[in-house]
């Protein structure tokens, strides 16, 4: 008799997996509308809607260094309906260099890797500095006026931007902002002098020519702007970390749903059209099953938890 319960409740969750998804299921976006994090959100919530016929729908809900989301996706039921777009922020830069009130692997279920993107240094077109050697000129001979536009406390952005300020001995003005999106508004309209954001979000301003970009992280330059140098080719080595998109649920999501999920991701990750849409906005695939996600994020924290503590970064509030 008492191999009832447990009977009970693996039909239970067999069936909900056969069944799933039998409602609508939201996505959460750990930021504002626009740039890549949103971008990632809006095309895997397309792809999931076609795959399974029922609609994924985007929440955006930024603050804290998407924090707030986070939160509130570790605290919903593990049912698979809620999940929302884990990047680097959320799930590597935030808990190393600052408190969070979350476990980025005990709360979480790694669902699916979907892409990465190369960070790059740019600035607002009226500062007049060309490369990252007029950059740290003009810091150094204006001291304190140089400001700089953060997507939020802890994002790699923000990180990026620490560990540049601290390799070229400068210091600027940091500004938070509650995402990129609003961040990419004060760089265009002048109020701000530079950012260090992903380049699938930048990539429509530098389309525009809005921005300058003066270097970009990585081992290599990137295709869709070969003529900006990497920050290794600028004389600051070190710089090789990307903006990575991922999507996560709840902990304990059952196995059979998040196995549904991953296989559909990377169904579509698969697609050539799919991935020239990435490519194009500067994402590159980077399919994974849920236990090789869970692995990268492990080692991603661990990775940024180094950086922190040698250079001494604690971010606060």
């Amino acid at each position: 008799m008492r191999l009832w319960p447990l009977v009970f409740l693996l039909v239970s969750c067999l069936a909900a997996a056969q069944s799933y998804p039998a409602k609508p299921v939201r996505i959460l976006v750990p930021a504002q509308p626009g740039g890549g994090l949103d971008l990632v959100g809006r095309t895997m919530a397309d792809q999931l809607g076609r795959a399974f016929d029922q609609p994924f729908i985007v929440e955006n809900s930024a603050g804290g260094g998407g924090s707030i989301a986070t939160m509130i996706v570790a605290r919903s039921a593990p049912d698979g309906y809620t999940l929302m777009v884990g990047y680097v922020g959320t799930h590597a830069t935030n808990p190393a260099t600052r408190k969070v009130y979350y476990d980025p692997v005990a709360q979480f279920t790694p669902i699916a890797m979907v892409g990465a993107t190369p960070n790059l240094l740019l600035v607002q077109p009226g500062l007049g500095v060309k490369d990252l050697k007029g950059l740290v000129e003009r810091a150094k001979a204006n001291p304190g006026k140089l400001t700089y536009a953060s997507g939020g406390i802890g994002t790699l952005n923000h990180l990026i931007w620490e560990q540049f300020c601290g390799a070229a001995g400068i210091k600027a003005v940091t500004v938070h902002y509650r995402g990129i999106g609003p961040a990419f508004i004060d760089l265009l309209s002048g109020h701000v002098d530079a950012m260090t954001p992903g380049l699938a979000a930048a990539m429509p301003h530098l389309r525009a020519k809005k921005a300058v970009p003066l270097a970009i992280t990585g081992t290599k330059r990137h295709p869709l702007l070969p003529d900006v140098p990497t920050f290794a080719e600028s004389g600051y080595p070190g710089f090789d970390g990307v903006q990575w998109y991922g999507i996560v649920g709840p902990a304990k999501m059952p196995a059979e749903i998040t196995s549904q999920l991953n296989a559909e991701i990377n169904k579509v990750l698969a697609a050539p059209a799919l991935r020239e849409r990435l490519s194009a906005e500067a994402i590159d695939p980077m399919p994974m099953s849920p236990a090789e996600f869970g692995r990268f994020i492990q080692s991603e924290i661990a990775r940024w938890s180094k950086l922190a503590r040698e250079h001494g970064i604690k971010l606060e509030e």
